[in-house]
């Protein structure tokens, strides 16, 4: 399995060695923005304001699902008169209790962890909003319970539906006063996907393609991903949560300033180090640094001398700056172009970045 630059401008192999139409899910993430906001305002989300403000906001989730919750906490930010926090798990903490609101969120909807989740806070008396196609276990629970659903209906691999299970969340959030979001915010993130797309699009070629020149830096070495903000690390994970299951490639991601606290000790060790002379080179490490405009200063100067050290040994660095006026703008930018470089990264090896086939082996042999 080697990496062959040269197939991210053979449109005839990016067409067959992706026979999911992973770029195409990709390429949908404005429509998916536009519909979700649609979905949720049809679904009536701002009837949650009657319940009253919750006391916490608790996401549950799974992969992409989770991924929700991050962002949510990341978009809202340090203001926010709450606590949001995000549930991977089967268990509901102690605490959670009747004054707080539960936000259920599936691309499929019969994830056991969440729909366990879902079911826990129907019997503690939360507050309980659920994100999920209809016809699903998760959608039947908050029928059961008389709450609040947001029919969504991925077309294709969850993986690829973050904005259609995102946009709701956060349109919930809004209107409980939790951040400012309006209509207009929510088309500024549709053109910024639109504008990646354009410029991600496969007849574009590498030397001006920002996620195939990413999907280059990135191939044989091991990415160390580093946010900046809780915007840029929502986005960091992403990254890192997509070179895993598209590209079927590892990363490490991290947040500054915990990064300088543990992970920047890589850059003085085995993978840092490049032997010019070696017949075959081996994996090296790559610092990919995702910057956002809203930094500590602190944070910013733990960053300049982050890349400084990079350099210093001559750890190969990519940096990464978000865009936009709204935190949800600017983790677009980064998002966006974070999807297309793993897909790209994928095809470059000739993998096919649909399938996940251990992941399925694995839920198999769990339930066995």
């Amino acid at each position: 399995m080697t990496w062959e630059p040269g197939r991210l401008d053979d449109q005839h192999h990016l067409t067959e060695a992706d026979p999911g139409g992973m770029l195409l899910a990709v390429a949908a993430s404005a429509a998916q923005v536009r519909t979700g906001r649609r979905a949720a305002v049809e679904a009536g989300v701002d009837r949650l304001v009657g319940q009253g403000r919750p006391r916490a906001v608790v996401v549950a989730g799974m992969g992409t699902a989770g991924l929700t919750g991050d962002i949510l906490a990341a978009v809202c930010g340090n203001g926010v008169p709450l606590p949001i926090m995000t549930l991977r798990s089967y268990q509901l903490p102690g605490w959670i209790g009747a004054t707080d609101l539960v936000i259920a969120v599936s691309a499929t909807g019969d994830e056991e962890e969440t729909v366990s989740l879902a079911v826990q806070a129907v019997r503690r008396g939360c507050g309980l909003l659920a994100v999920c196609p209809p016809g699903s276990p998760l959608e039947a629970v908050a029928v059961q319970a008389s709450a609040i659903h947001v029919p969504v209906r991925p077309d294709g691999p969850p993986r690829a539906a973050l904005w259609l299970l995102t946009i709701p969340v956060i349109v919930a959030a809004s209107a409980l006063g939790l951040v400012t979001a309006g209509p207009e915010v929510f088309e500024r993130v549709a053109a910024a996907l639109e504008d990646i797309a354009n410029r991600c699009r496969p007849s574009s070629e590498s030397f001006v393609n920002p996620g195939k020149s990413l999907a280059m830096d990135l191939a044989e070495s091991i990415p160390m991903i580093w946010g900046s903000s809780p915007v840029a690390r929502a986005a960091a994970y992403r990254l890192a949560c997509q070179l895993n299951e598209t590209g079927k490639y590892p990363a490490v991601f991290g947040e500054l300033p915990e990064a300088g606290h543990n992970q920047v000790a890589a850059l003085e060790g085995p993978l840092a180090e490049r032997d010019i002379f070696a017949d075959t080179a081996g994996p090296t490490l790559r610092l990919v640094m995702l910057r956002d405009v809203e930094e500590h200063p602190q944070v910013t100067r733990q960053r300049e001398a982050s890349l400084r050290l990079a350099r210093d040994r001559d750890v190969p660095v990519s940096e990464l700056t978000a865009e936009g006026l709204h935190p949800l703008e600017r983790l677009a930018a980064l998002v966006g172009l974070a999807d297309y470089a793993a897909t790209y990264l994928a095809l470059g090896y000739a993998l096919d970045p649909t399938p996940v086939a251990t992941i399925t082996e694995l839920r198999a042999r769990v339930s066995q």
